[in-house]
């Protein structure tokens, strides 16, 4: 090192430091790391989108429909928390300390979370025992509707007044389910009386009849009129008529 140089590197036996501003330098990276924070989730969530209907597509010819529908939002999940893990780490943000301050707040709300881990898992058991699909028409308890979604803590039916029930899986799991519309064909009952002056026979026919002429009745199988009890004031039958399952309230408006 040239003695004139090493003569302006120090002075009186200290180090000159060259001019920085720190503070510009500090600010230069903090908008360099939040500017690949915010591509990151601008690019990260609509790929993660984009994979979760790609996951639903593909399954369509060997998984039903809530199958794919779970599928598809557990990798829309699991794809989130890995982005967002990620972009805490871009911030350098300690995740020793991160989970450890998970691992307290999940002991807070551990007693919470009971429920929803019993729904997610009665969910599982009401996918896999396939006794009702998104489409179908189910009766639980005094509702009765169409199945729209069967997601991980609950079902959704829509009921035919238009109106959206929420159903929580652990609910439904324990609850007896009536599939309206698992079959091609569905029974329309009817409770008639008649009185006991009348002809039973003849009243039978007259039913047989009526089912006969409404054009969304089935001939096959037939129907029926089957004697249910000795009423106060009358016999009491039960008129039993067949139609496809996607005539069932046109039939029942017209018979």
């Amino acid at each position: 090192m040239p003695p004139r140089a090493r003569r302006s590197a120090w002075k009186e036996g200290e180090i000159i430091m060259p001019d920085i501003n720190w503070s510009a330098l500090i600010a230069h990276d903090m908008f360099q790391t939040a500017l690949h924070v915010l591509l990151l989730l601008l690019i990260g969530f609509p790929l993660l989108l984009a994979l979760s209907a790609s996951v639903k597509k593909a399954g369509r010819k060997h998984l039903s429909e809530q199958a794919r529908m779970l599928l598809s939002k557990g990798v829309f999940y699991a794809g989130a928390v890995i982005l967002i893990v990620t972009a805490l780490l871009q911030m350098n943000f300690k995740l020793g300390a991160l989970l450890g301050a998970a691992g307290v707040a999940g002991v807070a709300v551990s007693f919470a979370s009971q429920t929803s881990l019993s729904n997610i898992i009665s969910g599982l058991f009401l996918v896999s025992e396939h006794h009702f699909v998104v489409g179908d028409v189910i009766k639980v308890g005094n509702t009765t509707g169409m199945v729209m979604t069967i997601d991980l803590l609950s079902v959704k039916l829509r009921t035919f007044d238009n109106q959206l029930i929420r159903i929580p899986n652990e609910s439904l799991i324990k609850a007896e389910v009536t599939n309206m519309t698992r079959f091609p064909v569905r029974r329309l009952d009817i409770n008639v009386g008649v009185a006991y002056k009348e002809d039973v026979g003849r009243v039978g026919q007259i039913l047989r009849d009526v089912a006969e002429k409404n054009p969304f009745a089935l001939s096959e199988p037939e129907p029926v009129v089957i004697f249910q009890n000795f009423g106060e004031s009358a016999l009491e039958l039960m008129f039993g008529v067949w139609c496809a399952k996607e005539d069932f309230l046109k039939m029942k408006n017209s018979i």
